[in-house]
């Protein structure tokens, strides 16, 4: 899929599914074109700050990572980029947005004091959402002093799949608490870019039902309050065990076919007579043949959840599991995939 189109690209996903590391593997994988990226967090969890090994990040846009397309293991004209990051703060985010509206400079500062922050964004949460969205759409759209894009793309690691579409459809969250004036204007302008080409959704999901399902049902709200889908980024995918016809095997009664090719493979030992190895391998027959079962369901059920997300009609990349865990090495792995299967 060709996103060259697009500047802001907004991940999502269920909980558990990975989101915050694809949405970093997606960021390093913009950059290695030669880009300058900006990856944001939303959430206040400092997810991106671990990712990189890094101390927790201020409310300031900074640099983490200069990524080449060498180092993501691609072939081709060698270029290079950096990744900045933001984790957006909501209480520093209203005081810059009151003092951009408002001037209230020193003012600010005060309400910060008494608790007008909280307040604000608790008894209007949809304000809330403007501003983190507003900061996002911003930075996308942000031109520097020689009129060009600060950034070359812009990756929002956003909250989980069930409350995206609210969060993302700020005009409806805000349409009953103003209907003009700077905060109306300010959604008008964040779904400006939200509902535009520039921006594209992408849905992190694993190959289980619940996932899967969440995510079929996060793309339906998407098209309906008319958000761009972008692709599926399926996560954690591990490779096959057995092949077809061992899995065909864990299927029907084939005891004596793989007690036979284990004692030709020598776990019988080698010296002893013939019945003795087949005496020796039995008892592993039936821990094999309930591990080949539980593999081969695992299979099917994995063929199954392909075939709905599949249904959904677009653009679908698949990430191996990682044994321990995801490293940097892990992310840069991760990102190089996305590279060479179009995502970036």
């Amino acid at each position: 899929m060709d996103w060259e189109g697009v500047r802001l690209h907004v991940v999502s996903g269920k909980g558990g599914t990975g989101k915050t590391t694809l949405a970093a593997a997606l960021a390093l994988a913009l950059a290695a074109e030669g880009r300058r990226t900006l990856l944001i967090e939303v959430e206040g969890r400092q997810g991106i700050a671990e990712l990189f090994g890094i101390a927790a990040l201020p409310y300031e846009e900074r640099r983490v990572a200069s990524v080449s397309s060498a180092q993501l293991g691609l072939s081709g004209p060698k270029t290079s980029g950096d990744v900045f990051a933001l984790a957006i703060d909501t209480e520093q985010a209203l005081l810059e947005y009151l003092d951009m509206f408002y001037k209230l400079g020193r003012a600010g500062k005060a309400l910060q004091k008494v608790g007008f922050v909280d307040f604000a964004t608790t008894i209007a949460p949809g304000v809330r959402d403007v501003l983190l969205t507003g900061k996002a759409c911003e930075a996308a759209r942000r031109k520097g002093p020689d009129g060009r894009r600060v950034y070359d793309a812009v990756v929002m690691d956003a909250p989980p799949t069930g409350r995206l579409t609210r969060f993302l459809n700020v005009n409806s969250e805000v349409a009953g608490l103003a209907r003009f004036g700077p905060i109306h204007s300010q959604a008008q302008a964040v779904m400006g870019v939200l509902k535009s080409p520039e921006t594209a959704v992408h849905l992190v999901t694993l190959l289980e039902e619940m996932p899967v399902q969440e995510t079929v049902d996060g793309f339906t709200e998407l098209r309906e309050a008319g958000l761009p889908a972008g692709g599926v980024l399926v996560n954690m995918v591990r490779p096959p065990v057995l092949d077809a016809a061992a899995v065909a095997a864990a299927h029907g009664d084939h005891r004596e076919e793989v007690a036979q090719a284990l004692v030709e493979a020598g776990l019988g030992g080698r010296s002893r007579s013939a019945a003795t190895r087949r005496t020796a391998v039995e008892p592993l027959l039936d821990p094999l043949l309930a591990q080949a079962m539980e593999h081969s369901e695992r299979v099917a059920l994995e063929r199954e959840q392909r075939a709905e997300l599949a249904a959904l009609d677009l653009p679908g990349y698949e990430l191996p599991l990682l044994s321990g865990g995801v490293d940097l090495g892990g992310l840069y792995r991760l990102a190089g995939e996305l590279k060479r299967q179009g995502a970036a």
